[in-house]
Formats: structure tokens, sequence, C-alpha cells
């Protein structure tokens, strides 16, 4: 099996140093994440920056989009399987655990079923993240693990049913091309992950794979 997956992608060796630097980095940028969502959302938009109420940041830090967009680019950016899966983690364990900290303690409130919801995805994140590493590798699996990541993105990126398609927020349109970029190998590659990607998201569009917000 490890032959198998050395064939698709191979991991780098880094020095125990570097894993323990990149991973606690990973782990403060998820608490800071937490916190700026959870004080955006808690903010009257009135009271915010005219930049930032143009941008609308408290929707699209509440929108799935920009977690599975930061997810990715830890995951494939990591230097082996592994290393990716210690990374989302501890970055969902700090951007999950500060956000709910500061709804309890500083906000006041207790929400129970989504709290829950974000817990369990922590808990798969390693799993997911350990896949989601050889999108960045070689062969007919790297291809379709990354139209799958393509699929999830356009998802939320944009709005389609019978008689309408429009983009569902303008933030989350640049992730969709941000998401190119970070997917992309060489001309050939991409093209076929872009057009099997879109395949599965005008096929599961009528799907809900998600619970509302964060």
């Amino acid at each position: 099996m490890k032959d198998f997956l050395n064939e698709i992608r191979r991991p780098i060796s880094i020095s125990l140093s570097r894993k323990f630097l990149y991973s606690t980095l990973m782990f403060i940028a998820g608490v800071i994440l937490g916190l700026v969502s959870k004080m955006l959302e808690t903010t009257l938009s009135n009271s915010l920056p005219y930049f930032l109420e143009v941008l609308d940041l408290r929707n699209f830090f509440s929108r799935m989009g920009v977690w599975i967009f930061l997810a990715v680019l830890i995951s494939v950016y990591s230097k082996s399987p592994v290393r990716s899966a210690i990374n989302v983690f501890l970055f969902f364990v700090g951007m999950v655990g500060s956000y709910y900290l500061y709804t309890v303690l500083v906000a006041g409130f207790f929400p129970r079923s989504y709290m829950i919801i974000w817990i369990i995805m922590t808990c798969i994140s390693p799993f997911m993240a350990f896949m989601c590493w050889y999108a960045k590798g070689k062969g007919i699996i790297a291809i379709s693990l990354s139209s799958i990541i393509f699929m999830f993105i356009s998802r939320q990126a944009f709005v389609f049913g019978f008689w309408y398609f429009d983009i569902r927020n303008n933030l989350e349109l640049l992730l969709w091309i941000a998401t190119i970029f970070v997917l992309y190998q060489s001309p050939k590659q991409i093209i076929k992950v872009v057009t099997i990607g879109l395949i599965l998201y005008f096929l599961t569009a009528q799907i809900n794979l998600f619970w509302g917000m964060l």
C-alpha cells in the first residue's frame, strides 16, 4: 500500500523542529480566524469599517467555502499525508475551539447542535486531509480527488437550479478561482479537473451536503 501511495505522491521529510513550528502556526492561525469570525458575527454591520461591511465578511466566514478552501490549502501544501492530517486537525481544533469558547464565555449562549456538527467535522478532518494531500499527485486518483475538491468549492461559489445559475458570494468566487491555481499542475491536468468537477457539481447541485452556518 505504501508503494502504491508513493506512486501517486511521495512525502518529503522535514526536521522535527520544522514539524513542530508548522503545526503550531496552523493551530495559532485557526485560533485567530475562529475569534475573528465570531467577533465579526457578533458586531453590528454598521459598526464595522466600511470596507468590511462592503466585503460582507460576516456572511463569508459563516459559510463553509472559506473553511474548505483553507483546509485544502493546508492539506496539499503539507509535506506528507500524515503532516497534512495533523496540520488540518490542529487548524480546526484552534478555529472551532476559539469560536465556541468566545460564543459561550463572551457572547453568552450555547449553540449545542452546531457545536456538535463542527466537533464531528473536526474529528474527521484528519482523514479527509490525508486523502486530499494526494490531490497534488499523479494519475487518475489524483485527478479524481482534485475534481471532488473542485466540486465542493463550486457548490459554495455557485447556485444552480432548473431555470437559474448564479454566484452565491463574490468572495467565494475568488476562492473558486484560487482553487484552480492551488490544484494546478499542468494545463491538461487542470482542464480534466475543472471539467469533471463541474460535471459533478451539476449532478449534485440539488443535494444538501451541509447544515448551514458556523
